[in-house]
């Protein structure tokens, strides 16, 4: 038991100083402090110990359990531990190749939420959708669960099960959807011509470590065109670096993103001046887009190189580091957040486009008659080819 108790007041006091981050006025009163709070925490587990019911009680559970409890009363979902076996799963995302289901996950309004499903995945065929909260896996809620145990549970073995719970705005009951895993491998992007003048990059992602190279590809292939859309819709992000790099590709000598920490030091990342498109741009979001996408696209914005298009985005926007524990476990902690080059917090707000287009309900479309097809359906599409063709008509004009 004294063991117990001295591992775990050096482990509870190694994660409240790196996810609290106190800020000591004196060494000693700091300490001093922080040590009497801790004498309630392991009274409770003296008590716990000693007089629970069920005698057998997993120690690594406590520690993992009081650990979490801690980081979550931060009020930051981003802030956040993860076990051996999660951090390991967080890890296999940067090679974009892996068994599961195909959807990017988050946490909004303290809830394990759909963020988007990756286009022609099992997720996709199953008809998730943005904005969907997933309350259980497996028959495990998800209340209080870790983003990366979120995710460990709905990866696995290729053609394997996994059983979502799901409630959907709209909805008076959630609902079980049963989607069979399968290898995902998310190719960064999409490409097709819209017309002779109008070239069109759809990002899927920022995870894999070759997005800004493949994309880089994909623009020397537009040179030809008069104007291009970049679609980020639906991207729920990955490596800040991907959007540096491809950020740079359209800002000459520019900002890309700044960050502000805790004591309201302002770090500004500039464009690597590496620009290979000079050309009227076209840029959509929803909200969906979030993270890396988002801080793309407010660099895009407000270096006024690109016109933002389509409805607010998701609302991340923060510098988080990851500290390796000891037993392989990982304490994620936010440490700045992210500002647009014009000083726009954009975390749990989201960028504001320069054109809001709303996409309409099934009621709305019908009534409004548009067209079945895949691409003229999309209206938020049609109305970025018409704004970039009134761009590309002013330049020439």
């Amino acid at each position: 038991m004294k063991e117990l108790k001295k591992t775990i007041r050096n482990l509870v006091l190694a994660c409240l100083i790196i996810s609290l981050g106190f800020v000591l006025v004196t060494k000693v009163v700091a300490q001093g402090s922080l040590e009497h709070e801790l004498e309630t925490y392991l009274q409770v587990l003296e008590i716990v110990k000693s007089d629970y019911v069920e005698k057998k009680v997993d120690d690594q559970k406590l520690v993992y359990g009081s650990i979490r409890g801690m980081l979550q009363s931060l009020g930051d979902p981003y802030t956040r531990f993860v076990d051996p076996e999660a951090y390991k799963e967080m890890k296999i995302r940067l090679s974009g190749s892996y068994s599961g289901i195909g959807i990017y996950i988050g946490i909004k309004d303290h809830q394990l939420t759909v963020i988007s499903p990756i286009e022609g995945t099992p997720a996709y065929k199953a008809k998730l959708k943005t904005g969907d909260k997933i309350l259980t896996i497996d028959s495990k809620e998800t209340e209080d669960m870790a983003l990366e145990e979120a995710v460990s549970l709905i990866r696995g073995p290729k053609h394997s099960k996994v059983k979502l719970g799901v409630l959907r705005h709209g909805w008076k009951e959630n609902r079980v959807f049963e989607i069979a895993r399968e290898s995902i491998e998310i190719k960064s992007v999409k490409t097709k011509k819209i017309d002779n003048d109008v070239y069109y990059i759809k990002l899927n992602t920022f995870e894999n470590v070759s997005a800004a190279r493949e994309f880089e590809t994909s623009l020397r292939q537009a040179k030809e065109y008069k104007g291009l859309i970049v679609d980020l819709r639906n991207n729920g992000g990955g490596l800040l670096q991907n959007a540096i790099d491809i950020g740079s590709m359209f800002i000459d000598n520019g900002m890309i993103v700044q960050t502000v920490d805790r004591e309201n030091q302002v770090e500004q990342i500039p464009s690597t001046g590496r620009v290979l498109w000079r050309k009227p741009t076209v840029v959509i979001i929803n909200g969906a887009s979030a993270s890396a996408s988002e801080i793309l696209a407010g660099a895009l914005k407000d270096n006024k190189v690109a016109k933002v298009l389509g409805t607010k985005s998701f609302g991340k926007a923060c510098v988080q580091n990851v500290r390796r524990l000891s037993d392989g476990s990982a304490v994620l902690v936010t440490v700045a957040k992210y500002l647009t080059p014009s000083g726009e917090d954009i975390n749990k707000k989201g960028v504001t486009p320069d054109i809001e287009v709303i996409i309409p309900t099934k009621e709305a479309s019908s009534e409004l008659a548009l067209p079945e097809t895949e691409d003229n359906d999309d209206l938020q599409l049609h109305e970025a080819t018409k704004l970039l063709r009134s761009l590309i008509a002013k330049q020439n004009g």
